[in-house]
């Protein structure tokens, strides 16, 4: 991932990476855990519809460049690494609708887990379909139970994975450097499932921070 964001960003779809480097990352990490805290829990002891609309929109208007400096340094298994996560996936598949759901749609059949259950997408999964689970997704941490969107996040991560797998397989022999490319995606979402579902657990258990 890039060290700088540029309104508007574009990321590729392997672009899972947080942030390195930094002046003061002990600095770095408490502004990014109080922030964190601060609009999480302001938001969902009111969640207001329209605060709740412009959060989950935010990155639309302003890029992610905002968030980014904010929390995609912070560590995977917490609050503002989460946070990143889930506004990073929702920036991912609203950049490429058609390709995202071509993936998740493929994993949906190939899977034999409740994993597409879980991530709640509508059948058969299309652009508008992905969009609207990552919007949905993305408004459950504000005015839901947030381990739930979590769950889903991460369910979504690993249908997506199981559905990069197969397509790199059938462009294994064809388009070797495709496949290799969804290959490492597939294992970029495969590891952001697990600290998603680790984020999951860390909430219900009261000790995410």
């Amino acid at each position: 991932m890039s060290d700088e964001f540029h309104k508007p960003t574009k990321f590729s779809g392997g672009k899972f990476e947080t942030f390195k480097g930094g002046e003061d990352p002990a600095q770095i990490s408490r502004v990014a855990h109080e922030t964190a805290n601060a609009l999480l829990a302001r938001v969902r002891n009111d969640p207001d519809p329209e605060v709740v609309d412009r959060l989950v929109a935010f990155t639309d208007q302003n890029g992610i460049d905002a968030i980014a400096e904010l929390w995609a340094r912070a560590n995977p298994k917490s609050l503002p690494g989460a946070l990143w996560r889930i506004y990073l996936i929702r920036l991912l598949i609203r950049q490429d609708p058609e390709g995202t759901s071509f993936l998740f749609q493929r994993g949906t059949e190939v899977m034999a887990t409740i994993d597409p259950v879980v991530a709640g997408a509508s059948m058969p999964t299309g652009p508008t379909e992905i969009i609207d689970l990552a919007d949905r997704i993305l408004r459950g941490v504000f005015e839901g139970d947030f381990a739930v969107a979590l769950d889903r996040a991460a369910a979504f991560c690993r249908v997506t994975a199981a559905g990069c797998t197969s397509v790199a397989d059938d462009l294994d022999v064809t388009e070797p450097e495709r496949a290799s490319e969804l290959t490492t995606r597939a294992l970029r979402f495969t590891k952001t499932a697990e600290e998603l579902t680790s984020c999951a657990r860390l909430w219900r258990h009261e000790s995410l921070e």
